[in-house]
């Protein structure tokens, strides 16, 4: 029997035979958290900014919701030294991977409260959403996973789409981000100080447009509800209501700098220029303009002060 889209959506990523259960992402898709260890490092100084900013609590927790295999949090904790104030946080589905630092709490769900930084990296473009589509008499409808329409949108659908995604002729079609925007609140609902920081692809209402697709093997490909494949949609952002700027503004701010050494390192310091080279092309690709630097982060800070325009004077070390 056909179901809608984000039913169909949530059997094929997080059901028993679920991509995100059976497959590791990064074999499928490339993230700033695997293309770039210098990612990692610039999360590790806005962890640090965070636990300055909180005067240095006793416990400071660092949530990873959508933890893939746990690449992102390894990585920080080992930059931290392994504090023994740092409690970090694998939030995912899948099986606890063989190996993980033992000092990496892994668990299904969110923790229901805690102090310190949640990072949400390419989580919401996977929150299984629904589709609508204008229908010839001009009613939006749901969209079915067998292609067909099906019941018009319930009342809080078609606030959303009224107010975020407008629909007016037969045939347009929206993504309704109400589910993501829901599920953001949760998961910043928990954080009694701190900051939240999803970082994901998106648009805004200049750019709005149909996204959902599917990733396999490398390769974007027709989305199919089987658990064969990833199935995303980029994020409304500005529907989530908080501040928001793009990845290249927040890591140049955090001290991610694409410039290349200059030349007469390679003599002076040949292996020094080659680690330089090799820095400055990992951030240039995290910072590149038509690719992940266009990501948006998404912040929302709870009793601490933050100005997305002064990460850099605020936060780093």
């Amino acid at each position: 029997m056909a179901v809608r889209l984000r039913e169909a959506m949530a059997a094929a990523l997080y059901g028993a035979d679920g991509f995100f259960r059976r497959e590791r992402p990064a074999d499928h898709f490339r993230t700033s958290v695997t293309a770039a260890p210098v990612f990692a490092t610039a999360i590790a100084h806005l962890v640090a900014g965070v636990d300055k900013a909180l005067g240095h609590p006793d416990v400071l927790t660092v949530v990873d919701v959508g933890a893939g295999r746990g690449e992102l949090l390894s990585q920080v904790y080992a930059l931290l030294g392994r504090d023994s104030r740092v409690r970090p946080v694998a939030v995912e589905l899948a099986d606890r991977p063989a190996g993980l630092d033992p000092g990496i709490d892994w668990r299904p769900e969110l923790p229901e409260e805690f102090t310190g930084l949640l990072i949400a990296t390419e989580w919401l473009d996977n929150v299984p959403l629904d589709v609508a589509v204008v229908d010839p008499d001009g009613v939006p409808r749901y969209l079915l996973d067998d292609g067909r329409l099906g019941t018009p949108l319930d009342p809080a659908d078609a606030h959303w789409t009224d107010e975020w995604w407008p629909l007016h002729d037969p045939g347009d079609t929206a993504e309704i981000g109400l589910p993501r925007d829901r599920a953001w609140a949760d998961a910043v609902s928990r954080l009694t100080a701190g900051l939240a920081v999803a970082i994901d692809y998106g648009h805004t209402r200049a750019d709005r447009r149909p996204t959902l697709t599917g990733f396999r093997d490398g390769r974007e490909v027709e989305p199919r509800f089987d658990g064969s494949t990833d199935i995303t949609a980029h994020v409304a952002v500005d529907a989530l209501g908080v501040p928001v700027l793009r990845q290249r503004e927040a890591l140049a701010a955090l001290g991610v700098d694409g410039t290349r050494p200059p030349l007469d390192l390679a003599t002076a310091d040949p292996a020094g220029y080659l680690r330089a080279l090799s820095g400055a092309s990992q951030a240039a690709e995290l910072l590149a303009e038509g690719g992940l630097g266009d990501h948006w982060w998404a912040v929302q800070a709870v009793t601490i002060e933050w100005t997305p325009w002064r990460l850099s004077q605020s936060w780093t070390r």
